[in-house]
């Protein structure tokens, strides 16, 4: 099942990032999780079936185990004579929270069923099922992988042609840049 697996590796970094300040969370209160609007066990269940199929647990499959090397590296910077303790400590704390990132799916799956009705979220279901739902499935990480492509290339593009216009108007003012 490789949907979502490109575009979504880039979306696992960001979140790992996003999620790089634990060490330093790790001393702070911790601030509280959003309120999701409460949905149905349907609409929820809906949510779980839709984002399965669009393999969505690639983008935080690795996150715990990310934040505890993220955490254990941090660690290491402030206290290099603990390596070898803070290693064993990352696998004793590794097997506590092994399967943790269940909590952000089911987190995905409540926005969704808050975004979307029971209803919506059961045609969805039935659409994905589809033949085009399922070129859907897989089509889309491409498209989307493309687009992102596409958009880098033309902003690389359009910043030369934009560079050379400023050259254009700084001659104009008898500045060479």
């Amino acid at each position: 099942m490789k949907r979502f697996s490109g575009l979504l590796s880039a979306a696992a970094l960001a979140a790992g990032l996003a999620l790089a300040a634990a060490p330093a969370m790790a001393q702070q209160q911790l601030p509280p999780m959003p309120k999701v609007k409460q949905s149905t066990p349907a609409a929820i269940a809906a949510a779980k079936e839709i984002l399965t199929m669009k393999n969505v647990a690639v983008m935080y499959s690795g996150a715990v185990p990310g934040i505890i090397e993220k955490t254990k590296t941090g660690l290491l910077q402030q206290y290099l004579n603990y390596q070898k303790d803070l290693d064993e400590v990352a696998v004793i704390v590794a097997k506590q929270f092994a399967g943790g990132e269940k909590e952000i799916g089911d987190g995905m799956a409540q926005i969704y069923a808050a975004e979307f009705t029971e209803q919506e979220l059961k045609d969805l279901v039935t659409f994905y099922k589809t033949p085009l739902g399922q070129k859907l499935l897989t089509a889309e990480p491409t498209a989307i992988n493309g687009s992102l492509q596409y958009m880098q290339q033309w902003a690389q593009q359009f910043g030369v042609i934009v560079a050379g216009q400023f050259k254009a108007e700084m001659k104009k003012r008898g500045k060479d840049i």
